[in-house]
């Protein structure tokens, strides 16, 4: 046995742990083929998301003329809010019924989804519009992330949750790295392809990731059907007959229990985790403009640059998600969960501009010069092919606001890198615990509704407060937002436990 709990202890990213000495019984394996079903599932659920977004802007204007910037915050905020209206409906469904019909519905509509994008240049008009209504039907496919949550924390028990969770998240990382680098290799396809004509499809670099994440699709609902079993067991581990199981040949191992979950505890993990994933949001929308106002990047370098410093972050997610795995077995959940905030914290701090460096003024040398009234307009017509960069001078905080040094700009990525994931699972690990043994599916979809939701204010938030006031009031508001989530997580530790430690059927 203490070989065993040595073994718990130095857990590989994708090895599963053993709660008992059983662990070669046919019902064992079967529980982790499923959950290893589930890892695939949010794999691809993020793999959808990543697979297209830096071909969206251009296919966007080469099919429709009338778009815009915009514009493409709605197709870009879309995703979300059809995730954030889909999570409580199939959360509920998978409560009741067993967990491959939501599963295989959303998944269906998820790849019926990327079809209709690769489709979308065929109307006549308002194709923008198409494009717009795809995204969101795929991020209604994408609430099936709520079931597998459900799923997970269900089939796991609270020895085996941590290390599954993080298991859940290094493949969800993986999947926002490689959505792009598959994105990447497709676009040697080229902007025109070719066109298969017997179904009028253009096959390109813009029509190519949609219809590879559509075949994805049609795996994972293989891989549901004939590998995916129902499993649901105790804290200790011990099997029990879920509410949605329809088998019979199971003992039943009955936990009924009049005992109530702690709803303070439910909604400050639901506070906790919609600011972690709104701060994210922020991160990721903020990242390039910022680069390209303090530092003078181009377009090109910004997306480049930025495009490998994201790249960087998930492989340092990967490792967080292994680091956490072992820290949480040594010092608990919550130590863990308010280190990351204190981290992220410490990387937006460290974003404050300051010293008496300024950023380059866009087109100053033009602004400064006495005989700019008298450029002719042919010559301004020959520079038109040349990229302003610098920090556009309609912002006015641009003039007096000192510049971020790409120092401080690199240690906040890499800060941040780190207390993100750490957050981010520890935030629905810890929830998942504290709602009990009683079928999870509503409220992991709640949590997976305010994470979207989050994901859909963020940007929206920061694009405004940066434009309008500068980075100096940007990033202090969200320290002051997390250093909230720290106060809140302070004064609800000690309720966030366990169900079954609330209780004192384990001992935490």
């Amino acid at each position: 046995m203490s070989q065993l709990v040595d073994s718990e202890e130095t857990t590989p990213l994708l090895r599963d742990d053993a709660s008992s000495d059983d662990s070669q019984d046919d019902d064992y394996k079967s529980r982790w083929r499923s959950i290893r079903v589930m890892y695939f599932t949010m794999f691809l659920s993020s793999v959808g998301f990543t697979i297209v977004i830096t071909s969206l802007w251009p296919y966007l204007q080469k099919i429709d003329d009338s778009t815009n910037a915009s514009f493409l915050g709605w197709v870009v905020a879309a995703y979300s809010l059809g995730q954030m209206v889909a999570s409580p409906i199939f959360g509920l469904w998978s409560n009741y019924r067993p967990r491959r019909e939501p599963l295989v519905c959303s998944i269906f509509i998820n790849l019926s989804a990327n079809i209709y994008y690769a489709y979308a240049y065929l109307p006549k008009t308002n194709n923008k519009f198409h494009i717009l209504m795809s995204r969101a039907f795929v991020g209604f496919g994408a609430g099936n992330v709520a079931v597998v949550r459900s799923y997970v924390a269900g089939a796991t028990s609270l020895k085996e949750r941590t290390s599954a969770m993080a298991n859940m998240s290094a493949c969800q990382a993986l999947g926002f790295i490689l959505g792009p680098a598959l994105q990447a290799c497709l676009s040697f396809i080229g902007e025109y392809g070719f066109t298969v004509k017997f179904i009028d499809l253009q096959l390109n670099m813009y029509t190519a990731p949609a219809l590879l994440a559509a075949a994805f699709g049609l795996i994972n609902i293989l891989l549901v059907l004939l590998v995916l079993r129902e499993h649901r067991v105790d804290d200790h581990g011990r099997h029990i007959r879920a509410i949605n199981y329809t088998s019979e040949d199971r003992v039943d191992i009955s936990e009924e229990t009049e005992e109530t979950m702690d709803q303070v505890a439910v909604l400050t993990s639901n506070v906790l985790f919609f600011i972690v994933m709104f701060i994210f949001a922020v991160f990721e929308t903020i990242a390039t403009p910022l680069s390209m106002d303090m530092f003078a990047w181009t377009r090109k370098e910004a997306v480049l640059y930025n495009g490998i410093i994201i790249c960087g972050i998930g492989f340092e997610s990967i490792l967080v998600f292994l680091v956490v795995k072992v820290a949480s077995q040594r010092i608990g959940d919550r130590p863990v969960l308010l280190a990351g905030l204190a981290i992220i914290f410490c990387g937006f701090f460290i974003l404050l501009p300051w010293g008496n460096h300024y950023p380059k003024i866009q087109w100053a040398d033009l602004k400064n010069n006495s005989l700019v009234s008298q450029i002719s307009e042919a010559t301004k017509a020959s520079n038109n092919s040349l990229e302003p960069t610098g920090c556009p001078y309609e912002q006015t905080w641009c003039q007096y606001t000192p510049a971020i040094h790409l120092a401080q700009y690199i240690s906040s990525d890499i800060l941040i890198g780190v207390g993100y994931p750490a957050c981010n699972v520890m935030s629905y690990t810890l929830y998942s615990k504290i709602l009990g043994p009683k079928p999870q599916g509503v409220y992991m979809g709640w949590l997976t509704a305010s994470g979207s939701g989050a994901r859909t204010l963020g940007p929206v938030f920061v694009s405004q407060v940066y434009t309008i006031l500068g980075p100096r009031w940007a990033f202090s508001l969200i320290c002051s937002m997390v250093l909230g989530a720290i106060i809140l997580l302070s004064c609800a530790y000690h309720r966030l436990i366990a169900f079954s430690v609330r209780y004192g059927r384990t001992v935490e």
